[in-house]
């Protein structure tokens, strides 16, 4: 028994969580109190928090001015760690968090699931071909995340603008100029300079009634699609330690009370570990979806904006190291903007939509009671004259 255990903690399966700033939607109002929300673990769900002492960097970008931000301005609710931020004038904005490193040291079959699990499949193919599979790994890892949100009817340039991370996605166009079925490139920064031949995921969380260019959908059961581009299954950590659910199929457990073989993994920011059945498929089991893409010499990917919704490009940078008591060094980065289809002059908010709604309901009830006035003074003159 005891051996049994002792093998399991060895091969422990390693999972890790992405992080990315987050907005229910990106259309705000100037001088309108907000809050940004600080994801980590899917972009589905958050399952941990991050305090204020591992952020290096907090700060909001709009008109040309970036703003630090306090640590008075960050709560909490539940796994989330929100930031209370009032806007000003009309323009495009830019947040941004980035954290301090932290270290973790994996087993060889637990760091080869990692990359596996995360999609870093350069390093699992340098692995394999240097005979390295069995080589245990001890990984530096920082995450640095941006977001892109459009205030008022103005934009502006500061999505253009670098926050000078480690490393960095940077637009090549405006997202807020752009509309579902366009196609958004952006250059991916490594310390200030173009990373090339890097692997960069694109996907989108749609919302109810979106409208999608060129895809088929899978696991996004809203909207409708006009096309057949294929996106890859998500693999979906909803939050709870003990399930998680797979596509359409029934949430199952991964707790340890229910199977005492199971393997149990963490990324050191986790709350608490979560575990795996050995018995799990691993070519199943990865938070990558979506376009699976990768950067040219200039350091540039193009992503199809195929439907409205919230879209994120998401990368891990990780390669070996020569630092004193480190194997590996990864930097993690994430940007996400909103994206809809165009509605004539209005662009974006489906407030646009109710207000319309709302005009034509007023008209129409004005127009009844007009036609009702007009036909009682019809009917009383003509009865006047009667007499």
């Amino acid at each position: 028994m005891k051996k049994t255990f002792f093998a399991i903690l060895v091969i422990g399966l390693f999972s890790s969580h992405t992080m990315f700033l987050k907005l229910d939607t990106y259309f705000l109002e100037p001088n309108t109190a907000i809050t940004l929300q600080l994801f980590n673990g899917t972009f589905e769900k958050s399952e941990n928090i991050i305090t204020r002492d591992r952020m290096l960097d907090a700060s909001i970008l709009s008109n040309g001015l970036r703003i630090k931000v306090t640590d008075a301005q960050w709560t909490e609710k539940d796994s989330v760690t929100l930031l209370n931020f009032k806007t000003g004038g009309a323009g495009t904005y830019v947040a941004g968090v980035s954290t301090k490193a932290r270290s973790l040291e994996m087993s060889a079959e637990s760091f080869n699931d990692y990359l596996e699990h995360e999609g870093i499949y350069d390093m699992l193919q340098w692995r394999k071909k240097n005979n390295a599979l069995e080589t245990k790994a001890v990984e530096k890892y920082s995450k640095h995340v941006k977001t892109i949100f459009q205030v008022g009817d103005t934009t502006t340039d500061d999505w253009q603008t670098a926050l000078d991370y480690p490393i960095e996605f940077i637009p090549l166009e405006n997202p807020y100029e752009l509309h579902t079925g366009d196609s958004l490139a952006v250059k991916l920064l490594l310390n200030g300079i173009p990373l090339a031949n890097q692997l960069v995921y694109a996907d989108y969380k749609a919302y109810e009634n979106s409208h999608a260019h060129n895809t088929i959908e899978i696991e996004k059961n809203h909207g409708h699609s006009h096309g057949s581009e294929i996106i890859e299954p998500k693999h979906n950590h909803d939050g709870d330690k003990k399930e998680h659910t797979h596509g359409n199929s029934k949430p199952h457990s991964h707790d340890t009370e229910e199977n005492n073989a199971s393997l149990k993994h963490t990324h050191k920011d986790d709350v608490e570990p979560h575990t795996h059945k050995p018995e799990e498929n691993k070519e199943s089991h990865t938070h990558t979806s979506g376009q699976k893409l990768r950067t040219n010499a200039e350091g540039i990917v193009k992503a199809h904006l195929s439907a409205d919704g919230i879209w994120y490009f998401q990368t891990i940078h990780l390669v070996n190291t020569e630092e004193e008591g480190l194997t590996h060094e990864s930097n993690w980065s994430t940007l996400t903007f909103e994206v809809t289809h165009a509605h004539g002059a209005d662009t974006h908010t489906h407030e646009h939509q109710h207000e319309s709604n709302y005009t034509t309901y007023i008209f129409l009830i004005g127009s009844l009671v007009l036609i009702g006035i007009l036909f009682l003074w019809f009917n009383k003159k003509n009865k006047d004259a009667e007499h």
